[in-house]
């Protein structure tokens, strides 16, 4: 039985371990979570072949949770933003695929002249597709990790353990990037769902807000 409240979670198929702040983690939430799998949604899947072919299996999920009771649904990886459209229209409660979603509300909240960055697991992957289905603008500044680093093995090629340590300081170091590049950034959006355990981090190291997934969990969850 679902308790009143629950957020839902239509979650990838991964093993990688997910640290306190991991969108799906649930003890990153002040609120009950379940959590449903989607069979054979491997990250690289995802994030490189745009979910092709499993999309039916994410709308089944989300189906599933809204009857089990849940009040809202997230998924476990920005990318799905590119589904948003499907999958809120597949059922009656509110669906947040992305923090990517987040882009127009702080564009307008800080005002057209000010630079809304992206942080994403994938730059090559992220593109002007994903910007225009969250509705973001065009020339949105993105960076992304190191393609060949210890976040891209662990995470995007979904290794049972690594070294989080170490992916910490790539996330860091790629937000640091995308501020050095990009004058007048007012605020980072962080797309990849395993970010937010280091947004702290980089707000210090970037001196600007980070906002993830989580946050817009919380305001569908009000």
């Amino acid at each position: 039985m679902t308790a009143p409240g629950t957020l839902g979670i239509l979650m990838l198929d991964t093993r990688f371990p997910r640290p306190p702040g991991d969108a799906g983690n649930p003890a990153s939430y002040r609120y009950p979570v379940r959590r449903r799998g989607v069979a054979d949604a491997t990250p690289a899947r995802v994030v490189h072949d745009r979910a092709a072919g499993l999309v039916d299996g994410f709308v089944e999920a989300a189906v599933a949770l809204e009857r089990a009771g849940c009040r809202a649904l997230i998924t476990s990886c920005g990318f799905m933003v590119l589904h948003q459209s499907r999958l809120a229209a597949a059922v009656r409660i509110p669906v947040a695929a992305s923090a990517l979603l987040l882009l127009p509300l702080l564009q307008a909240s800080f005002g057209p002249r000010a630079r809304i960055g992206v942080l994403t697991a994938s730059a090559a992957a992220l593109g002007a597709a994903h910007l225009a289905a969250a509705g973001a603008r065009s020339d949105t500044p993105v960076a992304g990790v190191r393609a060949d680093g210890e976040f891209a093995r662990v995470i995007l090629g979904d290794a049972a353990t690594g070294d989080f340590a170490r992916i910490g300081e790539e996330i860091v170091d790629a937000a640091v990037r995308l501020a050095q590049a990009t004058p007048g950034l007012a605020a980072i959006v962080l797309e990849c769902t395993n970010m937010p355990p280091y947004r702290d981090a980089i707000r210090v190291r970037c001196g600007v807000p980070v906002f993830d997934l989580i946050d817009l969990a919380d305001l569908l969850m009000r």
